[in-house]
């Protein structure tokens, strides 16, 4: 059953758009329930990082409809949307390089009520509060990874959109950010995850929205994984 419209936090409606003269987005429709975990799959190129900056106003032009809360942000200016709680955490992560991890967690301001403190943020990343007094260029790639993603929670975010955030680390940090992800659900926040790794994305997501040429092409619930598995490995490759 699709969340109802009064549990939507996001819905997203004939979305295009376009980097210059490129249309990437034909037509996106999808629709994220609160406290749902819900997955972009698909190739390099199928439009899923796109989707993720479109929805934050980072993209050349768009039309459609996007909805957070029930507001039309369409129109919005890139700055404001963080105000009505969306997090976005980039593939690049965006960190602050020549600051500690405790400056990068102190320095962004608190968009809306119900903001992570420290001491919440150093339980649920023990790496973080070893290397609190560390330089950003000198953690490792999955604890940049988590700064990223702490950062957001200082913010007060609770609709997190989250870009490839397994993509080159260590098993055993793909394991940390999986319990974290469930963590996160637990306490209720919605999360939208781009990700390459499926075999981390399946036993997480709710439901999982395949994107090919700039379109979803399916929907499919945790509970059809397995009679889909044939289908997805042909979109996916896996």
């Amino acid at each position: 059953m699709k969340p109802t419209a009064e549990r939507h936090q996001l819905q997203v409606s004939d979305l295009h758009a376009f980097y210059g003269e490129s249309h990437i987005l034909h037509g996106v429709d999808l629709v994220v329930g609160r406290g749902e975990l819900v997955t972009l799959l698909g190739r390099n190129g199928a439009g899923r990082t796109t989707t993720l900056r479109a929805i934050m106003n980072l993209v050349g032009r768009r039309t459609g409809s996007i909805l957070v809360n029930g507001n039309e942000t369409l129109g919005m200016p890139a700055h404001q949307i963080p105000r009505l709680g969306v997090g976005y955490c980039p593939e690049e992560r965006g960190i602050f390089a020549s600051l500690s991890v405790e400056e990068n967690l102190l320095l962004p301001p608190t968009v809306r009520s119900g903001g992570m403190g420290l001491d919440e943020l150093y339980e649920m990343f023990p790496n973080l509060y070893e290397r609190r007094f560390s330089q950003g260029t000198r953690l490792s790639g999955g604890e940049q990874q988590m700064l990223a993603m702490a950062r957001i929670l200082r913010t007060g975010a609770n609709l997190l959109l989250l870009d490839e955030i397994t993509e080159g680390l260590a098993p055993v940090i793909v394991q940390k950010l999986g319990e974290v992800l469930i963590k996160l659900k637990q306490r209720g926040l919605t999360i939208v995850l781009v990700e390459q790794n499926f075999r981390f994305a399946a036993p997480l997501a709710d439901r999982h929205y395949v994107m090919e040429h700039g379109r979803i092409v399916e929907e499919i619930k945790a509970a059809d994984l397995d009679a889909r598995k044939d289908f997805l490995n042909r979109c996916l490759g896996v």
